[in-house]
Order: C-alpha cells, then structure tokens, then sequence
C-alpha cells in the first residue's frame, strides 16, 4: 500500500451482501480510486469495480442439509482464498456478514497478520452469542449497522463502530404509482400483492409455487388483484416465465407500492416493515 492504491478483499455471499458490499466498494473507490478491490460477491459488487473471484450462484446456500452438500466447494473455495491471503499483497480483508465462511476466513487473516475489517457483524443477539468473542479476538474492527450491537460487542472485547443502517440511507428516487406500473404494465387502480420468494435458488424452488398458488387463492376473492414477483439480481427473470406473472427487479418501488407482501424471511422483511408494507412472512426448510 506503499504507493497508495490498497489491495482489498470483499467478502459477500448472498444477495443482499452483495449489495451493501457494492455500497462498500463506491465508497473505497471514491476515496482511492486506483485501489484494487477482489473477493466474493454478485453483478453489483462488479458494476462498482470489484474483481469476482466466485458469484453468488454457488455462495447463496442457507441451512443444514444444503451446506453438507457443498461442503467440497467451501473447502476448497476455502483454500482458494488462504492461498491468496499466503501471496502477501492484501491490505485488508473486509468480510460482509456472511458468517460461517467469513469468520474462517478471518480467522485466517488474523493469523497472518492481515487486518480485518468486518462490516454488519453476524447476529449474535439472535444466535451463537459465543461469536462475539471470536469476532473480538479475529477482526481488528466492527461495522455494526444496529445501535444496540455495539455495547454486546464492547463488552466481548471488540473495537466496534455504529455505521448506520445501509437500507435507511437515501438511494435513487422512487418513480410514484402511475411511473411505476406504466413501466412494468401494470393497472395503478388495482391493487398489487408483492412476491418475495428469496434470492437464493434452494428458496425459490421451495417457495415459488407455494408463493403462487396463495396468490391465486387471494385472486379468487379479490378479482382485480395483481401478482408480480420481486426478482433478485442473483436469480435469472427465466425462472418466472412459467407463471406469466411480471418480474420486476426494483424491489423497493414494489414494496413501496404494494398493498401487501408474502415475503421470505430475511432482509426484505426489513425493508417492508420500513415503507409500512403489510407483510406475510415465510420460509420453507428442508425437511431435516
């Protein structure tokens, strides 16, 4: 970093990551504009400079039976990124939530004496509280986006910042009500049930059809009721073509627009709860 143009990792492995971690690399690019930025993320980390060493195709995999199956690829991804951790022209590694691949890897860094920069620190109000200690003693500093996180992480021995929350900071203007369905086809008289089935592959396969016939339920006694999917930039627009339904992949105008949401448990439950969505919420786990 001698000359001033830093060598960074990123580190995002779903959808909603990898739009913080693009938040993220604006913002290094802004302030060292010939810095290098690699690592894990989606299409939005890239558009913002960022080097993919792997996308969120094979990274977005939550819960017990689907991680065994991809264990061999998290090895050796695992490898992957220790081996270029080894080559000693990284400056600093910037996990972004993601945690049980990202508190190894900074495990890893630690070790080799590489700074860590961890940005919305894993949950462990909710869960594994023991991870506070770990996060103290592996990562030189937090960025916590919830005020109150920073006293549990003080108190574990962390040096620990409040940032704020990504999705409270202001972005592009929304389009009202009639720019918004004139764009998608859609009637701004009638009222609009908002599908959020999930980012990952595994969720839209257990949720899409479940999602789909409760939509059409609720057509039967609203007639008029319009369906429309939220598409996550990690999913293709091709896995909706069977239902006939409109994708839009301007989630915070549908949430903002729509009179209710069935929505799949994670960051878009936020969202909703945010623009004052009433909501549904939802998430089908493998029978294990």
């Amino acid at each position: 970093m001698g000359d001033g143009t830093p060598t960074i990792l990123m580190l995002a492995g779903e959808a909603s990551g990898d739009q913080h971690g693009a938040g993220v690399a604006r913002a290094l690019k802004a302030r060292w504009p010939r810095c290098r930025l690699l690592g894990l993320g989606g299409e939005a980390m890239r558009a913002e400079g960022a080097e993919l060493l792997e996308g969120l195709d094979r990274l977005a995999v939550m819960g017990f039976a689907e991680v065994l199956t991809h264990l061999p690829f998290f090895y050796r991804l695992e490898r992957r990124i220790l081996a270029i951790l080894d080559r000693g022209d990284i400056d600093l590694v910037v996990p972004i939530d993601y945690p049980g691949f990202n508190l190894r890897v900074a495990r890893g860094a630690r070790r080799r004496d590489i700074p860590v920069l961890y940005y919305i620190a894993p949950q462990v109000w909710a869960w594994k509280p023991g991870r506070a200690t770990r996060l103290a003693e592996d990562c030189d500093r937090l960025a916590v986006i919830l005020p109150f996180e920073v006293d549990i992480f003080q108190r574990a021995g962390a040096h620990v910042t409040f940032v704020g929350h990504p999705l409270l900071e202001e972005g592009v203007p929304e389009p009202d009500v009639q720019e918004f369905c004139r764009r998608w086809h859609l009637d701004p008289e009638q009222p609009i049930l908002a599908l959020f089935p999930g980012s990952r592959s595994q969720e839209l396969a257990r949720h899409r059809e479940l999602f789909l016939a409760t939509g059409k339920r609720l057509q039967e006694n609203r007639p008029g009721l319009q369906l429309v999917w939220a598409k996550a930039s990690s999913i293709p627009a091709s896995a909706f073509e069977e239902s006939g339904l409109p994708v839009v992949d301007d989630a915070r105008s549908l949430l903002s627009h729509a009179r209710a949401a069935l929505v799949k448990s994670g960051t878009t439950t936020l969202e909703a709860a945010l623009r004052g969505t009433p909501f549904v919420m939802v998430y089908r786990t493998h029978p294990l």
